[in-house]
């Protein structure tokens, strides 16, 4: 899924964009299956008894609200996250309901890390360090490829300082 062309500026073109790794999703699944499985077993106990209707709802009532809590909202706050960089800034959105978002300029980053623990390498993932002119460095969590990402930023950085650099040669 591109990012919106109307939210970005003329001369300005999409990079990369990410949403997080998938292994945020790995325990709301994990929770889909349990109150499932434990939400059936459940009723199967209850169908023997003379207030197997009032349980049966009870239980889809409970199961519901738990599904929706511990399993649709995680993958709708991971869907709208987006980490996106343009040729001319860095940018994240994330919210459902209140939005929030990030906007580094280009010319603005002073040094981009990573690091990524074994777990991390082995999912393919990490974190992404931006310092930029703000107090302390910026740290996004759960890049996917963060090397690839971080080469890119880096290599963006360096081309925006370029153009800066070629402009004030003009004057």
């Amino acid at each position: 899924m591109a990012y919106p062309d109307g939210l970005l500026g003329e001369d300005e073109h999409v990079v990369v964009h990410r949403h997080p790794h998938w292994k945020m999703l790995v325990l709301p699944v994990v929770v889909l299956f349990v109150v499932a499985g434990g939400g059936s077993y459940a009723a199967a106990l209850i169908a023997p008894t003379s207030w197997h209707v009032i349980g049966w709802s009870a239980l889809a009532v409970v199961g519901a609200v738990l599904l929706v809590w511990l399993t649709l909202a995680p993958v709708v706050r991971w869907r709208t996250t987006h980490f996106v960089i343009t040729t001319h800034r860095l940018m994240v959105r994330e919210g459902v309901f209140t939005r929030s978002g990030v906007d580094i300029p280009m010319s603005r980053i002073n040094s981009v890390r990573f690091r990524h623990g074994f777990v991390d390498r082995l999912l393919g993932c990490g974190t992404l360090v931006v310092e930029s002119a703000a107090d302390e460095p910026l740290e996004f969590d759960d890049i996917p490829d963060v090397e690839r990402v971080h080469t890119l930023l880096y290599r963006e950085v360096n081309q925006d300082w370029s153009r800066d650099r070629d402009a004030g040669q003009e004057w």
